[in-house]
Parts: structure tokens; sequence; C-alpha cells
């Protein structure tokens, strides 16, 4: 088990200006969107790993996964040696996920109608650790039932490279910065592009210390 250790809430970074990056007719990046927004989602954070502590889940070929990641809200991502898919029990405590902080579904309702999805309510976040060296390969989000609403997620902490794709695995990548405080929002046609991200490069951050955190909201079921 993990905890979000690294985390100095009372830090900042200098505020950077916002702006819209369009990669794909329903894909954007919301520059800084989530910057002044980032010691509360960090604050979420840590109150979600004190009663469902991050961890290194086993894919279904029994690799562990080199992210540490743990879920909120009434269902949560789960990976192990039977598959992918979302469960309301935490495998690790036996109880329920913890529940969606109101602020952090409000925030990904405000990023999804910024993005030009009106009405987005996420019931499930995944929430991922990244450390130095960490990587995700390009992959789909498709376990959710609901298909027809966007993914939206926010990077805390160090840079990142996000890996944007086509429809096919083997469709060239683009690749994309990520910063602290962006947001990347995507649905509709470009919903089941592939997607990862780079390996993560050493650094440190003021809010995170040496560690990258990524918050994807979805609607599970």
């Amino acid at each position: 088990m993990m905890r979000p250790e690294t985390l100095s809430l009372g830090l900042e970074e200098p505020a950077r200006a916002a702006g819209t990056t369009r990669l794909g007719p329903a894909a954007v990046v919301l520059t800084a969107f989530a910057q002044s927004f980032a010691t509360e989602l960090l604050t979420g954070i840590c109150g979600i790993c004190r009663r469902s502590p991050l961890r290194h889940m086993l894919t279904p070929g029994g690799w562990k996964m080199s992210v540490a990641m743990t879920n909120c809200g009434e269902a949560g991502w789960v990976a192990d040696r039977t598959g992918y898919r979302y469960d309301r029990i935490d495998p690790e405590t036996a109880t329920a996920w913890p529940a969606m902080p109101a602020s952090l579904r409000a925030f990904a309702t405000a990023a999804a109608a910024e993005a030009g999805f009106a009405g987005f309510i996420p019931d499930a976040c995944l929430i991922n650790q990244y450390h130095p060296g960490a990587r995700l390969s390009l992959h789909q989000d498709r376990n959710e039932e609901d298909l027809t609403a966007p993914i939206v997620s926010v990077s805390l902490g160090l840079p990142a490279v996000f890996l944007w794709g086509g429809h096919k695995r083997a469709d060239r990548s683009v690749r994309v910065p990520l910063m602290h405080g962006d947001v990347v929002v995507w649905g509709g046609v470009d919903r089941l592009r592939f997607h990862g991200v780079h390996s993560l490069g050493d650094g440190t951050h003021p809010q995170t210390g040496a560690v990258r955190y990524n918050l994807t909201f979805r609607k599970a079921r």
C-alpha cells in the first residue's frame, strides 16, 4: 500500500494563463483550468487515500502496473488476473470505495461543460500516482457502461507527456505536454481514442514533490 506522503498543500506554483487546445473534434486540453483548484483536489486525494490506499494493481497477464491507483465514487476501476472491470467494493479493504467529494464532482462537471459537454455528472474517479519512470501504455477507456459520456482527466504535480492516439492501437500518437492544473476532456467521436502517458521524468513540484497525480472522472454505470 502507498500513501500520498509527498503532498505539501501550503505551497503553490505561479499562475499560468488559461487557454484551450483542440486535440480532435470532441477533445480539448484546458490549460491551467484546475490550477486554482489544485489544493482542494489534492486535499480530496489525501482523504480518499486514507480510506482506500494507493496500490499497484496486476494486469490479467500478471504484470504489476507501474502507476499506483485508487478510486472514489459509486464504483472503482479494478485490474487483476481475472481482467479489468468496475466494482463497488475495494478489494483491498473489502468495503465500498470512498464517496466522491461533492467539490470534486462539481469541478469535473464544470470542466466538461467548458469543453462542450454540458450536464456531465461523474459517478467514478480513478486516481493515479506516478513516480519517475512510471508510464501508462496506449489503451482505450471502454469498461464504462455509458460510452456517450466524456472523460475528464486532471494533471497535478510533475509535468507529463500525454500520448494521444487514434482509433486503432497502431495509429500514430501525438505527444501532448501536460503541466500542473491542465485538464484533458474527450468524448463523442473521440471517446474511444487510444491514449497513454509517456514514462515520467525526474523532478519536483512545490505541491506534490517528486510525484504526478492524475484524476480521471468517468460515468461508469
